[in-house]
């Protein structure tokens, strides 16, 4: 029997499963929702039962016509950032999932960066002190449920990211990936293991959090996932954003992957781990040797056209045909819910909206929405040395006009992959290469085939007349308070 892989993709918004066979080719999905709460001002999060839920119920869609017997491993890639609090004992959650959105954090990173802290912890993690990391969402849970540390400090009580809490779910195991580790604040990159004087320094015990191991494993067996048949091994871990950059065969020099999901993910591989102004360092994935890369986070991408479409009663589909035909004419959005992300990171930046009048309607808007997100994009892409591709994914890379947006604004050709949901590939593939199903010269190939290419149409008057417009308004957005 020809062997498959089923991929989990654990997002912010749904789970997706995909289920490949020894060619790579997806012959089954699903796909399970996932709810987001806002209990106050800057507070996302989600319920870990409902998120655990949605995994079984999209691995149990996408199985019902195939053999459980004929999977090989299960690749498993997640949402990031955001923080589960649960006891070891039992798998019960003692908290919300704290989203990665959540912004419950800026305090204590402006006392942190007040103390002169900032550089220091950036030299060590490759990230800057930003509430969006998860070390501060850990420091503020523990603080809730352990103020005295007393059960993390015995590991009666477990901190981790998505990844995981459900490897311990689903297999029994207390381990982490070292990539979705890399993007806790904890993790040393010289060392790619938590660092003590971080932990100190968080209030988080190292008891607490899950062994450090590569994005290969090794990994325990799955139970319990029905109707995948228990004792069937995990054989590669990832962060969604890393998933999407393997899946563009991004272990090349100068391929920049953007993800336009929730929020967009700017990332290359880097030579090294050192720090690079208005980005990440981080770890994208370990196969026995870290591979580092540069990464830029953009807060609110496809988050703002749901806000908009929330605001004014009507779907997201339908504000992106509406942005299709308009004109933003001189309307300039500034999506800083909770601050403005790379390369700007500024906690402070507050929403702006200007340039409408009363003749303002709902598509004008929309594209104000939609060139938001090539806008922000495009600052960071303004930056990266040595770009010699883009390559777009996620949802709402979809859209046409985005994507011609994004090489006009830029000035840069964008190469479109037939397959927007990259993350659950992008493990799959990795999985494929530790059973030996395909090469990465195999993945390559795969990867520069059926791209659709965006070409730049705008001249240098209308491109950096708008580019002025939006800075314009970005530095009343970070001005105002």
């Amino acid at each position: 029997m020809k062997p498959h892989v089923l991929a989990i993709d654990q997002g912010t918004s749904s789970t997706k499963a995909l289920l490949l066979d020894a060619a790579g080719d997806i012959v089954s999905r699903a796909q399970a929702p996932l709810r987001q709460f806002h209990p106050g001002p800057g507070l996302v999060e989600q319920d870990a039962a409902a998120l655990l839920d949605s995994v079984h119920a999209a691995v149990a869609v996408c199985m019902k016509d195939t053999d459980p017997h004929s999977v090989a491993g299960v690749a498993l890639s997640t949402q990031r950032e955001s923080v589960v609090l649960w006891e070891s004992a039992t798998g019960r959650a003692v908290a919300p999932v704290v989203s990665w959105q959540d912004r419950r954090g800026a305090e204590r990173a402006a006392h942190l960066i007040k103390a002169g802290m900032g550089p220091e912890i950036r030299r060590r993690t490759g990230l800057p002190l930003d509430p969006m990391f998860s070390a501060l969402k850990m420091a503020d849970l523990l603080d809730r449920h352990d103020p005295s540390r007393a059960r993390s400090r015995v590991g009666e009580l477990r901190l981790g990211t998505v990844d995981a809490y459900l490897l311990h779910m689903l297999t029994g195991e207390l381990v982490t990936e070292v990539g979705n580790a890399s993007r806790t604040q904890l993790l040393s990159l010289a060392t790619a293991d938590w660092d003590d004087e971080l932990l100190e320094l968080f209030g988080v015990p190292r008891a607490a959090l899950s062994r450090i191991v590569a994005s290969t494993g090794e990994f325990a067996t799955v139970r319990g996932l029905e109707p995948l048949a228990d004792g069937t091994p995990v054989l590669a871990v990832m962060g969604d954003s890393h998933a999407a950059l393997f899946a563009h065969a991004g272990w090349r020099p100068g391929i920049v992957k953007v993800t336009y999901g929730t929020g967009s993910s700017v990332m290359t591989v880097a030579d090294s781990p050192a720090p690079q102004d208005g980005v990440c360092s981080t770890i994208a994935w370990s196969t026995g040797r870290p591979t580092c890369a540069h990464e830029a986070n953009i807060h609110s991408a496809g988050r703002t056209l749901t806000w908009l479409a929330d605001l004014l009663g009507a779907e997201p589909d339908d504000l992106i045909r509406l942005a299709a035909d308009a004109d933003a004419e001189e309307i300039t959005l500034v999506p800083a819910f909770g601050g403005i992300g790379a390369p700007w990171f500024d906690p402070e930046a507050v929403p702006v909206l200007a340039g409408f009048t009363l003749g303002t309607g709902r598509a004008q808007l929309a594209r104000a929405a939609l060139e938001s997100v090539a806008f922000q994009v495009g600052d960071v892409l303004s930056i990266l040395p040595g770009l010699q591709q883009v390559v777009a994914d996620g949802g709402l890379s979809r859209s046409d006009t985005l994507m011609q947006l994004q090489a006009d604004l830029g000035d840069f050709t964008v190469a479109r992959t037939r397959d927007h949901e990259l993350s659950a590939a992008g493990c799959a593939h990795l999985a494929g290469v530790e059973l030996g199903l395909w090469t990465q010269a195999d993945l390559e190939k795969r990867a520069d085939s059926g791209l659709q290419v965006f070409r730049p149409g705008w001249d240098e008057v209308r491109r950096s007349g708008a580019v002025a417009r939006w800075h314009r308004h970005l530095a009343a957005a970070r001005t105002l308070r």
